[in-house]
């Protein structure tokens, strides 16, 4: 029997020729407007990661519509961002992709929020909660498929799971598979994260990322890759570039602080200080 094809490693070099450089008169307005859709009661702060995440890897714009009722008005540690409701984020004008998904839940409400997403006629980012609706919902799947404009998917296992019909071992056991298929099924880029995340790009190009650690486990860091990946979309890359560019980025700053002997109690947000860092050094 012939031995499964290797699959090839995303590096640093072959990323951090996505970003072109910046123009010396450039504006915000260059470089993209984000929206992040999530945060139902009790999890505004998915959201709020990720559009934090957002803003620090380069978009010029970042909105953030949160469902909670007592959702505030103004992040006090980040308030160049824009808070919303999440019905008003879904009309705001001249958006260049839609995040959606981050602590979204999934209430009637929420569901009808990602259905009129669905509707856009813009790039989406779909994680978390936005995954787990369309696992129950054929009809909002169907929709997804059918749309004109790319999406990108970043299921952990389960997650991949609950959209494939089987169990979270079954995954496990074939991850390229599995990652390969829901390109196939959803017509979207996909991560499949995890230990050495699979990154399969909309033609079905898979890559494995080698980037990141143990002490990544801990929550809120399935918001900031999601908050990246959208900043570079806004930023002009296409979703497959992003999609890799972000995912690399997120685990080797994960590794930065590991460097620095910080692997218990590391924080999404500390990763996300360190990618722009990264980032930035890559870019010089």
């Amino acid at each position: 029997m012939p031995a499964a094809p290797r699959i090839p490693t995303i590096t640093q070099k072959q990323v951090a020729t996505f970003l072109a450089p910046r123009p010396l008169d450039s504006h915000k307005g260059n470089f993209g407007t984000v929206a992040v859709i999530g945060g139902a009661s009790g999890m505004v702060g998915a959201p709020v990661l990720a559009a934090r995440a957002a803003l620090k890897l380069g978009a010029g714009c970042v909105y953030v519509g949160i469902l909670a009722d007592n959702a505030p008005s103004v992040d006090i540690l980040q308030p160049e961002l824009m808070l919303h409701s999440a019905q008003a984020a879904l009309h705001l004008p001249k958006l260049d992709v839609l995040a959606i998904g981050c602590g979204l839940g999934h209430d009637d409400t929420a569901q009808k929020i990602l259905h009129d997403a669905l509707k856009l006629d813009i790039v989406l980012v779909l994680d978390a909660d936005a995954l787990n609706i369309l696992a129950l919902r054929p009809d909002l799947r169907t929709v997804l498929i059918s749309r004109k404009d790319a999406s990108v998917m970043t299921p952990h296992p389960g997650e991949a799971a609950r959209l494939l019909g089987c169990n979270t071992e079954e995954v496990q056991a074939a991850r390229a598979d599995a990652a390969q298929e829901l390109v196939k099924r959803f017509h979207s880029a996909v991560v499949l994260k995890g230990a050495h995340s699979l990154c399969v790009t909309r033609d079905n190009k898979i890559y494995i990322n080698k980037t990141g650690n143990p002490g990544m486990s801990s929550p809120g860091m399935g918001d900031v890759l999601t908050g990246m990946v959208a900043a570079f979309i806004a930023q002009g890359l296409d979703v497959d570039q992003a999609l890799l560019l972000a995912v690399h980025l997120h685990g080797a700053a994960g590794d930065a602080m590991a460097k620095q002997k910080v692997t218990i109690g590391m924080t999404a947000t500390e990763v996300t200080e360190w990618a722009r860092w990264l980032l930035n050094q890559w870019k010089g």
